[in-house]
């Protein structure tokens, strides 16, 4: 089987002779993805850092609503995130599938709608929900009327994420980077503006901040929409053309895949929330010493993440020209190079962790308890950096062959039964507290990671194949 002749596509480069070519094709379509996860990690630092400057009641608001907006916002961008795999099989079936990209991209931002609509509940009773949850009642309400603007930003945050992975797919990353920067200088400018009123716009404090987003979800939509009239390569796809036209097969084709994405991504981010609260049972100090921990792993994640964006795109073309050899080839170096970048960065925290504490910290008696426990929590990350980037890029290669379904279910045993059952067991029951909490996270990665790359070594066994 894998002697079946490699396909070509102009769009995203050819299929390649061997690993090298592969390897260079793969980093043009992730470097500019990985750039853009970086940028827009900025993007939610820079909410925080003037947000914080408002007192630590606002602070504590912003944190609050942004959880609860993200968890819900991510769900919404897993399920429309199918369009990835789909549009690269399209591709790879077909170099110049015109049509049917047009039919993918339509349906997604249908899904996504429709998708959407019954979320909008969720915002604007918020206040209502946290305080269902425990929270303090003054930050759980000016949460909620934080989460009341930021409702009008989830359907353009929504379509915007549709265009990202469209103008990816057919070979354009780099506008989602320039897109990603453009959304960064302005939600800088908005928030300078907006919280403490400036060039004469009333101080409007946490909800100038809501507002801000808000105009950076529209901004960085209306970038895009300009986009695909401005780069002649896009435009020949005449993607909002018969935007009314229903194609119900695609549409239940995106849910069916894009649901346990969706899930795969809330089981993920659910469990290191869920975690934070473990840590708050033991004390103040190990949550911040946790936050800068995860800090510094979650920048790092940027990388196999993106990689695992463009393995999607990549094994997915090869899916849909139904080439075993070139799906071999994609998978193996998309996996190679997310993880051989993660064991540099594995080495680096093992080696220099008050390094990296210190970007974060002043490392001075006042937060020495803090510095020491992060220290201990970077210790386990050098270990959870291998593991989170073997699981990222393989469940990006599943992905491409647009196996879902029990990814999903690989996550959620993985993250909740033996990374929070761990957690619990040696974070409590045997007294590691922060570090048992670590171990346990780091336990239910290593188990996603060593199942998913199994599920793909066992593609051809498993019916996965084309």
């Amino acid at each position: 089987m894998d002697s079946l002749p490699l396909s070509h596509s102009p769009l995203t480069g050819a299929a390649p002779a061997d690993w090298r070519g592969e390897l260079r094709a793969l980093w043009r379509l992730a470097w500019p993805l990985v750039a853009a996860n970086l940028l827009q990690m900025a993007v939610y630092a820079s909410d925080v850092i003037f947000v914080a400057r408002l007192g630590t009641q606002a602070l504590a608001a912003a944190t609050l609503g942004v959880y609860y907006y993200t968890v819900l916002m991510f769900a919404l961008i897993g399920l429309v995130s199918a369009a990835s795999p789909v549009i690269a099989a399209e591709l790879g079936r077909r170099g110049h599938a015109v049509r049917e990209v047009r039919r993918s991209f339509r349906m997604a931002l249908w899904v996504g709608t429709f998708a959407a609509l019954p979320l909008f509940p969720f915002l604007l009773f918020g206040e209502t929900v946290l305080r269902a949850l425990g929270q303090n009642p003054a930050a759980a309400a000016a949460a909620g009327d934080y989460l009341d603007i930021l409702l009008i930003a989830m359907i353009p945050t929504m379509a915007s994420a549709v265009l990202r992975i469209t103008v990816s797919a057919l070979g354009r990353p780099g506008w989602a980077l320039a897109v990603t920067a453009l959304a960064l200088g302005v939600n800088i400018v908005g928030n300078w503006v907006l919280v403490f009123g400036n060039l004469g716009f009333p101080a409007l404090g946490l909800q100038g901040a809501a507002m801000a987003s808000t105009i950076t979800s529209f901004a960085m939509l209306a970038a895009y929409v300009g986009i695909l009239f401005a780069d002649r390569h896009l435009r020949r796809y005449h993607l909002f053309g018969n935007w009314w036209r229903s194609e119900w097969s695609r549409f239940a084709e995106l849910v069916r895949l894009g649901v346990p994405i969706a899930l795969t991504m809330t089981f993920e981010g659910a469990v290191f929330s869920a975690a934070a609260f473990l840590m708050g049972l033991i004390g103040v100090t190990e949550v911040a010493a946790h936050a800068v921990a995860l800090q510094i792993a979650a920048l790092s994640f940027q990388v196999p993440w993106g990689i695992g964006q463009a393995a999607t795109i990549r094994v997915g073309m090869a899916y849909g020209a139904r080439d075993h050899r070139w799906i071999a080839i994609a998978g193996r170096v998309a996996l190679a190079m997310g993880i051989g970048f993660m064991a540099l960065t594995a080495v680096a925290l093992w080696l220099a962790p008050r390094f990296f504490v210190s970007l974060y910290l002043d490392i001075d008696a006042a937060n020495a308890r803090t510095v020491a426990l992060a220290v201990q929590y970077l210790a386990v990350a050098a270990l959870f950096q291998l593991f989170d980037g073997a699981q990222a890029v393989a469940a990006g290669v599943l992905r491409g062959l647009q196996d879902t379904r029990v990814p999903m279910i690989i996550a959620g045993f993985s993250y909740w039964a033996a990374g929070f059952g761990t957690a619990i067991l040696f974070g409590f029951t045997l007294g590691y507290e922060g570090v048992g909490i670590w171990i346990g996270l780091a336990t239910g990665l290593a188990f996603a990671a060593v199942m998913l790359c199994g599920r793909w070594g066992m593609r051809a066994r498993l019916g996965l194949l084309p």
